[in-house]
């Protein structure tokens, strides 16, 4: 009979024993996991929303469906990748929910005032804040999380031709403001 050694300070637990913590309820573990990916996830979700505010409710929300779907997460993939894609998902959730709510209220060109040329490339997430909408999650789905146009189409229920017009129109538009 083997008795089951508990988790200690010394010894530190592989991420995959984490999420199996996790995935039987231990809040603890999920908390774990939450401190693991959250920084990341945060960047993701400020460059898909481009606002602050959005960014944080994208990603407590994503950590909420995180915690309900995590018995779905069938290990298949590392659980990073898994949350990166509903982390996606949930962003863009997000912005389409406010989107139709504040859209009829302050058109998108107003909100932001004009920038210098004077900019540096280490800016790129404050460039990344300065495109239209569209044009920006396409450009970051693409260019920095390395999504395909195809997968972009699908999340994003435009054409494959749409997302590479989109992607070609962020180049253009950051290329201006630099």
């Amino acid at each position: 009979m083997t008795a089951s050694l508990p988790i200690t300070a010394l010894s530190t637990p592989n991420e995959s024993q984490i999420v199996a913590s996790a995935k039987e309820g231990d809040k603890h573990a999920f908390k774990q996991l939450y401190e693991l990916h959250h920084r990341h996830m945060y960047a993701l979700c400020l460059r898909l929303c481009g606002d602050s505010q959005l960014a944080e409710e994208a990603l407590q929300d994503a950590f909420v469906r995180a915690w309900q779907k995590l018995s779905l997460f069938d290990g298949k993939s590392q659980f990073g990748t898994w949350l990166h894609r509903l982390t996606v998902n949930q962003a863009l959730s997000t912005l389409k929910k406010h989107r139709s709510f504040w859209a009829r209220f302050i058109p998108i060109e107003e909100q932001f005032e004009p920038l210098s040329k004077e900019i540096q490339h280490e800016n790129l997430d404050k460039l990344l804040l300065r495109l239209p909408e569209r044009t920006r999650i396409v450009f970051v789905l693409f260019s920095i999380e390395g999504y395909q146009h195809d997968e972009i189409a699908k999340l994003l229920n435009i054409a494959v031709g749409t997302s590479k017009a989109q992607y070609h129109r962020a180049k253009a538009l950051l290329q201006e403001l630099i």
